[in-house]
């Protein structure tokens, strides 16, 4: 019996993950938000220590402003308290124009059937030089331009939870 229920709260952890990347495919960001318990967390390289309100305006802000977005994900494993995916972003940049195509690894914590914790890792400097060319190439390694994508990141994200 509780092997049983262990398994259905592993089933319904990785199934929170699939649906919550298929929402994302979808830019339906409502179905997206409800994946999130009301006090997650939420970091990756660029925005860092989002509350749960903000990360739920993250996900329905890159769902509104993208036109060209592609999501692929697969890799899901879960257990009763942990998860991960593999998923790959490919779009246009917009600062820019130019093509991002960024793998990311996802990992989260679940709590009462919802995301706890969930943390975004990808390689920083590859997508620099993807997103921002020659100034990434030369530049993307450094400090000064990873905080200045970050305070551009949370400016932009700032500025939409505003105009809500």
């Amino acid at each position: 019996m509780l092997f049983t229920f262990y398994l259905l709260i592993v089933i319904l952890n990785e199934q929170i993950i699939q649906h919550l990347y298929t929402s994302f495919q979808k830019k339906d960001f409502k179905s997206m938000q409800q994946c999130y318990a009301d006090n997650a967390t939420f970091n990756d390289p660029v925005f860092t220590n989002l509350n749960a309100t903000q990360v739920r305006a993250m996900w329905e802000m890159f769902c509104v402003k993208s036109r060209d977005l592609k999501i692929e994900f697969g890799n899901i494993h879960a257990t009763e308290k942990k998860g991960s995916a593999s998923w790959v972003a490919t779009y246009l940049f917009s600062s820019t124009g130019k093509k991002v195509v960024n793998h990311i690894t996802a990992h989260f914590t679940f709590e009462n059937g919802k995301i706890k914790q969930h943390t975004d890792a990808f390689n920083f400097y590859k997508w620099c030089k993807q997103a921002l060319g020659v100034t990434g190439l030369l530049l993307g390694w450094t400090p000064l331009i990873k905080n200045k994508v970050r305070d551009k990141g949370m400016k932009a994200l700032n500025e939409y939870m505003l105009k809500k």
